[in-house]
């Protein structure tokens, strides 16, 4: 029997037969052996499938629990409640089917979470890489600077946290008592805020000063697609809606403080996005948005004359 700690990692994956092998490479080469992994196809329509099962062997032997399910395509959250529904370990991780975790990450992050009761999960150090180049070799660090009274709930409503699964840890506890029923927003636009901003209210987070994943860039990856303005007031739109239904997810008293401040605040970077795009008729739109929000300030307002009314 085995005295370390499940740890469960759950992996949506849509199209992922260009990297899956480089992803679970990474898991069985962890130094880590209590592992369940729990892999759901999110409606792929490549390989993806074939290459999974192809590995059901290697994990076993490795002593790896490996759980397959597909899905309709319905996105990466909905994908993750699946996994919720499914999983069992102490410890709960779920990083990207692109990405790779150094050999020890995941017992680092055990052995950090084990040594610190007081943090409800941890997070690392990560670095880019771009698909097809050296991992490791170059690439920019991704990290959150730890302070002293560390506003990690307020700055995720901010967008000022970094935003990459498989550099968090969370106690299952944790989980299971800030999302009883394992139930997050499904809306497309990504898991990590349904999670984090619940977990994240109740519990402190502990960093580990050390790369332990590696994230991937993609020209075409979803994340890395939004580069012109009217894209990344849809992203925005998206992740708004995202907050919103968590934050009412988690009841009355966190929707009160919470909810108008987080949507006033969305609505001046929209309305920002909206002024970069030179759309007249977005523009019109967002500071509509703002007056509804009674949020508009001076020089938003004298903005929306010059760039949608042209006075």
């Amino acid at each position: 029997m085995n005295d370390k700690p499940l740890v469960s990692v759950i992996t949506p994956c849509f199209n992922g037969e260009e990297y899956l092998d480089r992803y679970f490479r990474s898991i069985l080469n962890q130094t880590y052996h209590n592992i369940e992994l729990i892999f759901v196809n999110d409606g792929s329509g490549d390989k993806t499938e074939s290459i999974a099962l192809s590995y059901r062997q290697q994990f076993e032997n490795r002593g790896i629990s490996f759980t397959y399910r597909y899905q309709e395509n319905a996105g990466q959250a909905s994908a993750l409640n699946l996994g919720l529904k499914l999983f069992n370990g102490e410890y709960l991780t779920w990083p990207d089917s692109d990405d790779v975790m150094t050999d020890d990450c995941i017992e680092k992050k055990v052995a950090f979470l084990e040594a610190h009761p007081e943090f409800g999960f941890c997070v690392c150090k990560s670095k880019t890489f771009l698909e097809g180049s050296q991992i490791g070799a170059d690439g920019k660090i991704i990290e959150r600077i730890p302070q002293e009274s560390d506003p990690f709930f307020e700055d995720l409503l901010r967008i000022k946290n970094i935003f990459i699964p498989g550099a968090y840890m969370v106690r299952s506890s944790a989980v299971k008592k800030t999302i009883p029923d394992l139930e997050i927003y499904s809306g497309r636009g990504g898991q990590n805020v349904q999670l984090l901003l619940p977990v994240s209210y109740r519990y402190k987070c502990g960093y580990i000063d050390e790369v332990l994943n590696y994230y991937c860039i993609r020209e075409n990856s979803h994340s890395h697609s939004n580069n012109v303005p009217e894209k990344r007031l849809e992203q925005l739109i998206n992740y708004e809606k995202i907050v919103e239904a968590t934050l009412k997810q988690m009841g009355n008293e966190v929707t009160d403080e919470y909810l108008l401040p987080a949507k006033q605040l969305y609505g001046h970077m929209r309305f920002g996005n909206a002024l970069d795009s030179q759309n007249k008729e977005l523009i019109a739109r967002e500071y509509k948005n703002l007056q509804l929000l009674h949020c508009v300030t001076f020089k938003e307002k004298a903005l929306y004359f010059k760039k949608a009314i042209g006075l």
